[in-house]
């Protein structure tokens, strides 16, 4: 099932300037990450399931770049463009081989699963 997203026709030709713009820095810098790496874990301060998920990679002797954006305290709208872009609500996001795979349960539950190996196989998918 496709998540609902508003469509271009109904936005305002004044405001789509904001909208494709809305703290854009950040997301490219997310983009040129997942470009670059295998597996891109997105995370922020003070939030465990971030270490989670680094600690179920570094368990499974996997390289990969963690980028972190702020905490509970600060940069939330930052971080809400990235949940914006990707429609994942909460932190981590973890990217293999440019998808998104959910968060530290959903990387946790690949890995055991064997598919986490099996996506590492296959050719990235960033466009």
């Amino acid at each position: 099932m496709p998540r609902p997203i508003l469509e271009e026709a109904h936005i305002s030709p004044a405001i789509r300037g904001k909208i494709a713009g809305y703290q854009q820095a950040i997301v490219q810098e997310v983009i040129t990450a997942i470009r670059d790496n295998d597996v891109v874990v997105v995370g922020m301060g003070m939030n465990p399931f971030p270490k989670k998920a680094c600690k179920a990679l570094d368990l499974a002797n996997q390289p990969y770049r963690y980028l972190e954006y702020g905490n509970y305290f600060n940069t939330w709208r930052e971080r809400n463009a990235l949940k914006m872009w990707t429609g994942w609500p909460t932190f981590p996001m973890v990217f293999v081989k440019g998808t998104l795979v959910g968060g530290a349960t959903d990387l946790k539950a690949l890995i055991d699963s064997g598919e986490f190996k099996k996506m590492l196989a296959l050719p990235a998918s960033v466009d």
